[in-house]
């Protein structure tokens, strides 16, 4: 789960990182009137889910309130990164002196949190590490255990700090550490931490990712999540409790199978035989009949969606429970089409209950077979198909 900026600092704040405020504003209406209240020059952020706001204008720095209410109705209409801006954070503009650059990460590999410290901040990290490697500190740390001092030291020894901003950027790398773990995060990052004319450091901008395993131990970040959700269809199935995927706007299949590698298998035969996927739905494991039902429902209720696979390995979510509900969910689907591959527990009786299916669902024994069913029924142009497929 990706957390929006404005909600990364409220985070900073609460773990005592000096952190960007301001209000949040969703319509022009409620931009009008927090340019009544706000002194000015301010930042106007979009708030999206995605990088590169900068480049595709969707941060602005308005001078009055005037230029706030142009600039605001212009970024609200962007779509950046492929998402609609709904939402703006409004801040105050800072004067810098120096920029850096801090996150936390979890490194699988290593199967820890990794400390990365840059004295260069505002750029992409990856960029500086390739470039100036000598400029990017990257420490391992023990998730149970605080930063130790050594540590500290040199992080402020890389960033050249001394006196209060050293002290100020000791607080700031533990106090983000606390946040990491509370909040089971796989990534906290602070780019960038900026000194101000001041004297003083505070997170201008802030990027929080929290592994979605453990929402359950963070029900205001659950809501927040909800609160957030731009596709109804990803709301809908997620309080059925299931995962439901956009994939291509052109797309016209929905997939659905229980496991991520299934459903990534499926897709990835569906493009090579030049087929676009809508849509996919991960039905997790010992779906009952009424949840396979809903299910498919929540797939066909996508009006792009004109046939539907099921790859189904029968474990703990037995065959003839998934056919029973697919049986249930197909009574009102009209002229699309059910193809459904399925194996495991309870296969036969499986294949005898959809046998009952007035034709709306074609039981095939293999995921290629699959494919080459979808093929005769939603036919591929030869050059579409060629291209997709590499030749």
């Amino acid at each position: 789960m990706k957390l929006l900026e404005y909600k990364a600092h409220e985070l900073f704040a609460r773990f005592g990182i000096p952190a960007s405020g301001g209000p949040v504003v969703k319509s022009a209406e409620e931009l009008a009137a927090a340019a009544a209240r706000l002194s000015f020059p301010v930042v106007v952020k979009a708030q999206v889910e995605t990088g590169g706001r900068g480049k595709a204008g969707g941060v602005k720095v308005a001078r009055d309130a005037g230029e706030l209410l142009s600039l605001g109705r212009q970024i609200l209409s962007l779509q950046i990164g492929g998402q609609p801006v709904s939402a703006l954070f409004l801040t105050a503009r800072r004067d810098i002196e120096r920029e850096f650059y801090l996150s936390l990460v979890l490194d699988r590999k290593r199967k820890r949190p990794v400390l990365i410290f840059s004295p260069e901040g505002g750029v992409e990290i990856n960029e500086t590490a390739e470039k100036h490697p000598e400029k990017v500190l990257q420490a391992p740390l023990d998730p149970r255990q605080d930063v130790e001092a050594p540590l500290l030291a040199a992080v402020v020894e890389k960033a050249g700090l001394a006196g209060k901003a050293a002290r100020q950027l000791e607080a700031v790398v533990e106090n983000l550490f606390r946040l990491f773990r509370q909040y089971d995060c796989l990534l906290a990052e602070i780019n960038p931490l900026v000194l101000d004319s001041a004297g003083s450091l505070a997170a201008l901008d802030g990027k929080i990712e929290i592994d979605d395993n453990s929402l359950f131990r963070h029900p205001d970040m659950s809501s927040f999540r909800d609160e957030t959700c731009g596709e109804p269809l990803v709301l809908t199935a997620r309080q059925s409790r299931f995962l439901y995927i956009p994939i291509e706007e052109a797309g016209n299949i929905g997939v659905i199978s229980n496991g991520s590698g299934m459903i990534m298998s499926s897709i990835d035969l569906l493009s090579k035989g030049g087929q676009k996927t809508a849509c996919a739905l991960d039905l997790g494991g010992g779906a009952t009949a009424d949840r396979i039902a809903e299910a498919v429902r929540i797939v066909l209720s996508n009006p792009a969606v004109k046939l539907v696979l099921i790859n189904i390995f029968g474990g703990i979510t037995r065959c003839d429970e998934v056919a029973a509900g697919v049986v249930r969910a197909v009574a009102d689907i009209g002229d699309r089409t059910v193809v459904m591959r399925m194996e495991g527990t309870n296969k036969d009786r499986g294949v005898a209950i959809c046998a009952e299916a007035p034709g709306a669902i074609e039981l095939v024994d293999g995921l290629a077979a699959a494919i080459e069913a979808i093929g005769r029924r939603l036919p591929v142009p030869a050059a579409a198909a060629r291209r997709e497929g590499g030749t």
